[in-house]
């Protein structure tokens, strides 16, 4: 059967994938670049610099790829209506300066959709690096930390990751399909299914839209229009506890959401990704979780693990449930929706981490 608005009915299709076949199956998620179409992107750097065309003004016609063009859309429709995941690999970035892999990077962005603010400051595009700041500070962000990232979504549509640099130990990428969660779920304990059909309080961080508050209702499994669309932060559900206001979750909230942990990090379900400097990893937040497991730094600054990242809104985007909107903002398909949106917001594109 396919995706329904029922959840209490098996989804079956492309998103509901183990990771323990995945593992024999790299050629179906895994794109090699070859050397002429790496030529190509370098190219289409050049011509951007030639033209004073900046990253915050490059749009898909800007960034003329030849014959990867159509690799590249046959692999989004792949991120968006399949599997829900792929892994670009042999980006040059040890040849390319930091601005020359960010627009690289960003122009192959532009394949999969625009891109969007990922925090307060209007970073379109983001850097994944330890800059000090506490994991345990529940108004701080785990991006700029080394600790590990629970199993998660973002607030965008799809997130894309390029590896520039890797760390001296860990930072390892897991995966697991939201689809394969719910349907064990489901299996084993339908009770919790319903659970997270009900909203859960999250809170925003300090990152606060126009007339919002400091935090929000949603649940975590949102069906609508014949999809079902996992929305799952449990660093930011935990974080809301802080205000007083907030009720403590419950104890079925907290089953669920340990249940829900416990089966995405599984042997059976996950699928484990070691970055490569060159790796674009680009994930459907509305069908897929993903995690990291916590880094030992090299210490030199030039030597540490480091990321760019890209929060992407996909012109074929699907419906969402008009619960979602409460973190997404717009909500409407074939609009740059989604991301961090708060008042004096000016969007730019750093070249280091801020």
């Amino acid at each position: 059967m396919s995706e329904s608005t029922d959840l209490l009915t098996p989804i079956e299709g492309p998103s509901a994938w183990y990771g323990r076949d995945m593992i024999g199956r790299s050629d179906e998620w895994m794109y090699e670049l070859s050397p002429a179409e790496i030529i190509e992107i370098t190219e289409a750097v050049a011509s951007l610099r030639e033209r004073g065309i900046g990253m915050l003004d490059v749009a898909r016609a800007d960034f003329v790829l030849p014959t990867l063009g159509a690799v590249l859309d046959r692999i989004q429709d792949d991120v968006v209506n399949g599997r829900g995941f792929a892994l670009i690999r042999g980006i040059p970035v040890d040849a390319y300066s930091i601005e020359e892999a960010a627009l690289a990077y960003f122009g192959i962005g532009t394949y999969f959709g625009w891109a969007i603010p990922q925090n307060a400051k209007g970073h379109v595009l983001g850097h994944v690096r330890d800059i000090g700041l506490d994991p345990d500070n529940p108004t701080h962000r785990l991006y700029g930390t080394r600790a590990r990232h629970l199993y998660h979504t973002d607030s965008c549509d799809i997130v894309g990751l390029l590896c520039l640099q890797t760390a001296k130990s860990g930072g390892a990428s897991k995966i697991a399909s939201s689809v394969t969660v719910y349907n064990e779920m489901l299996e084993r304990r339908p009770d919790l299914v319903r659970v997270m059909e009900q909203p859960f309080i999250t809170d925003r961080k300090g990152e606060i839209p126009e007339g919002k508050g400091p935090f929000y209702e949603m649940p975590i499994f949102n069906p609508h229009a014949g999809l079902l669309t996992t929305t799952y932060n449990r660093d930011f559900i935990t974080a809301a506890q802080r205000h007083n206001e907030v009720p403590r979750l419950t104890d079925e909230q907290i089953e669920a959401m340990d249940l829900a942990d416990e089966l995405a990090d599984g042997d059976d379900i996950r699928l484990d990704m070691d970055f490569r400097p060159g790796d674009i990893q680009f994930i459907h937040n509305h069908q897929m979780l993903h995690a990291r497991t916590p880094y030992e730094d090299y210490p030199e600054p030039e030597r540490k693990r480091h990321l760019l990242r890209l929060w992407l809104a996909p012109p074929n985007a699907r419906p969402l449930a008009p619960a979602i909107a409460e973190r997404f903002g717009n909500i409407e398909p074939g609009t740059p929706r989604g991301g961090i949106r708060v008042p004096g917001q000016t969007l730019t594109a750093p070249l280091q981490p801020e």
